[in-house]
Formats: C-alpha cells, structure tokens, sequence
C-alpha cells in the first residue's frame, strides 16, 4: 500500500460521474437512512449455512420475507470475472428490476464481459446485506484487461480484480468500466441528495471465520443498541507520514471530546501485548499485514458491539481464517462492525476512520457511516456489520439509568465517562459522588486505576494508595484484564505497598494461558515488588521462571 497518492481524487478522472439529467421525474430513491422494510438480504441458495443466516437476520430486523435473495451461486470465496457476471451480477439485476427495486432503461449491446447495457433511472434500496456464502472477490483477469481501453488510467489502477460488494454497490449505476474504481458519490457527504443516493446502493456483509461468528455481527449488534456502547477506545498511529496518521489522531480527538477514555499509542510500532485492552469497544490502527498486539492473545474478546478497523491492504484477503489479516480476525474476536480490503487500495481509496466515526457518533447507521467514509466504488473494499447498526443511538443517560442493561463491567466504564463529562464541564461535587458510587459497585481495578492515576497526577498520593488498596482484585475476565491488573499491581508498588501487589501478581502470573511473552514483561516486576515487600520465597520462584523462559519471548 502506497502511504499517500496525492491529489488523487482531485485530478482529473476518466472515470467521472455520469450524467444526472436522467435521473429527474418520479425516479425511485432509497431513505437516507436504511429501515427494514428497504433491506435486501442476498444468500447463497447452495450453502444451507447461508440461508440460515439470512433467515436469522429477516427475523432479528422485521426485514420482510420477500426481501431475500437467494442465488445459485459458486460457494467459494474467489471468482472469475464470468462468473460474477453470468451467475451474481446479471440474476440479481433480473431480480431487482422485476422487483422495482431499481429501475433500469434497457438499452441495446453488451460490455465486454457479457453484461447488458442499461440507463438507471433510480433505486429504492436502502441497503444490501450480503450472508456468508456469497462470494467475496473477483479474481483479476488479464486478458479481459488487455482488452479493454485503459490508456488514460494510472498504473497501479490498471486492474480489474475487486470485491464482490463494492461491485454491486454499483447495481444502480449505468455499465461502469472494469478496470479502476468509480468515485463514490456519497463520500463525505454527511446530507447527500436524491441525486447521490440514486447512484450507490449500500452494501454490508455478514461474514466472517465461522457462520457462528457472522451472526454473532447482528446479535452483538442489536444488544449494544439496547444497551448502548461502552468501554474504552485504543487508536494506534503508525508515523507514515501525512496520510493515515491525521485521520487517526483527528478520531482520537473525536472520541476524548465524547468523554471515552482514549488509549493513544503515537510510536510507529503497534499495540504491544503488554497494553491495556480491557473493554474495548473502539478500536483504529495501522500497518501491520496480520492482527497483532492485545487483540492476538489466547481468548481475548472485545466489548459487545465494538467497531474496529486496521488500515492495511489486503486486510480482508479473506474472511475463512481467524489468523489471517486483520478483518477475519477481528470478526472472531467478537467486534460488530469492521471494514477492510480484498486487494491492493491505495491509502487514499480505504475508508476514513475519522469520517467514518463522525457520522456514527451523530447517531447515523453503518450503512451510511461506511459509504460515506469511502472515496472509491467498484474496488477493494468491503465492510462487515449490520447495516442498521447505530452503536450510539443509546445515550449516556439511558446507559446509566436503573433500568439500564448495560453489563457491570461496562457499566463502570460507562460512569468514568459521565465522571470525565462532569469535570470537563466544572461539575466537580458531582463528578466526585458518581466516582465514589463507582467505586462501591465497581467490578474490576478499573476504576480505581483511572482515579489513582488522576489523584497521581493533582500530587495526592495519598489519596491514590486509598483508591488502589480498595479496589476488586479482578482475576476474572481473561485475556483482555490482564494489562489492567499488571497495572494495577505495578501502581500498589510504585505507591509504597508491595506487600499489597504480591498477592496480584501471584493471581496474575498464575494464568496457565499467560503467554511467555507477557511473563518476560511482567515477571521482572512482580520479582522487585516482592523484594522489596520480604517475600523472598516468591521472589527467588520468579527469578527461576524467568531464568527458564526461551530467548526471544
């Protein structure tokens, strides 16, 4: 991936928008926002997996019956060019337009790959859900390449390979060309008009490395709309230069003024393991080719309904193996909505993560959020989540009402964030009796190192060691709490009561699924906290652990 191609959506294109003098009259128009009676829901009708699963979501979202579409298709994740067009592109055109779901002008020939030429006059599509099942991309085809007129395309363009759904995101669009990508008409629009959304049908995929885990995309879903989401956000820069790095840090920004706790990583290397990833809920980085950091330890989860993304091509390479790039991985790990890239995009051609967040913190569906993060159609791009997801629909208030239902553990998270809101504000009495109501139900150390550090930070240490020895012990929870308690130990040490830490990190480094790694970080810590608290029985068992680790974890 190129870190920036500059002026690349500004120069002059041979693929510009068509003419809109045919869409004017009584043409049809999709909502702005997508509702279910306007969803379509594409399965694969030779994968029983893949109609349960369109079935599941009909019955989940009150999308009617009728809006399925269940094709014949090929069952595996890559396909010609021949077959997008004879088996998916031209039944499913023949299905919307007998369905007046778009309205198509037939006009006379065909494109060099067979597919009928037409005049669209408009659809009403709110947008396309796309099951397990469905192919994912198109394979490129050479010698339709070279047959095709591409002189006035740049290089790294010149092909015609492409995800499946940003393909048919162009259903309503009159027969684009094969090669290169269509600029989306919707991008960075937060009110796009008729005229706009009669060109783009908006595509979401429920997919990933088990049909278990691409159900799970919609009932995360649905539970953190119920309850709102909550947790932490981790953003990860990488120090490429002027592109990506500024659109991570502008969504960083965003997510502190919304009062989230923001964990910032600004080295150029990724979240190391070591960092704290406890109820994640918001996840943006670059550039590593496979899921890396927190996110790879053995059982880690994020919180329900997380939304994450990882700039990097071929991130969604494919979306069968849990191990393999960015996308599948994070799917398996539990997040609700993801996006990534089949092929090769080019930085500037990927979804924007900062426009991406602006529209759904102003409350907008994934689908919109997503097509409006995007610059290029018919690309590499695909995005995974359920098209009406609105993470933040749910406010604060109704998180932290009685009759919230808003897990405990996130419950704290969601009080640190009124607790910031109310300081930012000049609330202070208020903001320290919701802490100290924090404090009595808080269900891990979360709470307790988030006021420690701040009591740190005003010169009371006092006050800090008083947080730190009254808070839960927390050795549930897994992977994901394991930087919370180190953190939580390390501070008890630092404030002058190892004594204190022992215990945690005996319950620590305890866990038989500790990665060796972690126990290279941690073990030397745990060694000088019980130095120096006289435990030398534990302290010299350390040592003798550390001593036996292999090299190089």
């Amino acid at each position: 991936m190129f870190p920036g191609l500059p002026r690349l959506l500004s120069a002059a294109c041979p693929l510009a928008p068509f003419c809109l003098t045919a869409l004017a009259g009584a043409a049809p128009v999709p909502p702005a926002a997508p509702s279910p009676a306007d969803v379509l829901v594409l399965a694969n009708a030779r994968d029983p997996e893949s109609l349960a699963l369109a079935r599941h979501y009909l019955a989940v979202r009150g999308v009617p019956a009728a809006n399925l579409v269940a094709l014949a298709l090929p069952v595996e994740e890559t396909i010609s060019r021949a077959q997008f067009t004879a088996e998916l592109w031209e039944p499913l055109t023949d299905w919307l337009r007998a369905g007046q779901w778009v309205d198509l002008l037939p006009m006379e020939g065909r494109d060099a790959v067979g597919r009928r030429r037409h005049a669209p006059q408009g659809h009403r599509i709110g947008a396309l859900v796309v099951c397990r099942g469905v192919p994912l991309k198109v394979a490129p085809d050479e010698a339709l390449l070279a047959a095709e007129a591409t002189p006035k395309l740049r290089a790294e363009f010149r092909t015609n390979q492409a995800a499946v759904d940003a393909e048919l995101s162009l259903l309503a669009w009159p027969v684009a060309p094969l090669a290169g990508f269509t600029p989306n008409a919707l991008f960075n629009r937060d009110r796009p008009g008729p005229a706009e959304l009669q060109r783009v049908v908006r595509v979401s995929r429920l997919d990933g490395p088990s049909a278990e885990s691409a159900r799970a995309l919609l009932d995360s879903a649905v539970a953190a709309e119920r309850h709102g989401l909550a947790g932490r956000a981790l953003v990860d820069l990488a120090q490429r230069g002027k592109v990506g790095d500024p659109w991570l840090a502008t969504a960083a920004r965003e997510l502190a003024a919304r009062d989230f706790e923001v964990l910032l990583d600004e080295a150029p290397a990724t979240f190391t393991p070591a960092a704290r990833a406890d109820a994640t809920a918001v996840y943006f980085g670059w550039y590593t080719g496979a899921i890396d950091g927190p996110f790879h330890l053995p059982g880690f989860r994020f919180a329900p309904g997380a939304i994450a993304l990882h700039i990097f091509s071929y991130s969604a390479a494919t979306l069968r193996d849990p191990e393999n790039g960015w996308t599948a991985p994070l799917v398996a790990r539990g997040v609700a909505a993801t996006v990534g890239n089949v092929y090769e995009p080019y930085l500037e051609l990927t979804h924007r993560p900062d426009l991406l967040l602006r529209r759904l913190l102003a409350g907008a569906t994934w689908a919109e959020a997503v097509f409006q993060s995007l610059p290029a159609l018919g690309w590499q791009a695909v995005a995974l989540g359920d098209p009406l997801y609105r993470p933040f629909a749910t406010s604060l208030d109704a998180q932290l009402a009685a009759d919230s239902t808003l897990p405990g553990e996130l419950r704290d998270h969601a009080r640190l964030r009124r607790v910031r809101e109310l300081l930012r504000l000049g609330r202070g009495p208020e903001a320290e009796r919701l802490l100290e109501q924090a404090r009595e139900e808080a269900r891990d150390a979360a709470v307790a190192v988030w006021a420690a550090r701040r009591e740190v930070a005003a010169g009371r240490a006092a006050a800090a060691l008083t947080w730190l020895l009254a808070a839960p012990a927390g050795e549930a929870g897994g992977a994901p709490g394991w930087a919370l308690r180190a953190e939580h130990a390390g501070m008890l040490a630092a404030a002058g009561r190892p004594e204190a830490a022992v215990p945690r990190w005996v319950a620590l480094l305890g866990e038989p699924t500790l990665p060796a790694g972690l126990r290279r970080v941690w073990l030397p810590r745990a060694i000088e906290a019980a130095t120096a608290a006289g435990e030398t029985a534990a302290a010299e068992r350390w040592r003798a652990e550390w001593a036996a680790l292999p090299p190089g974890n």
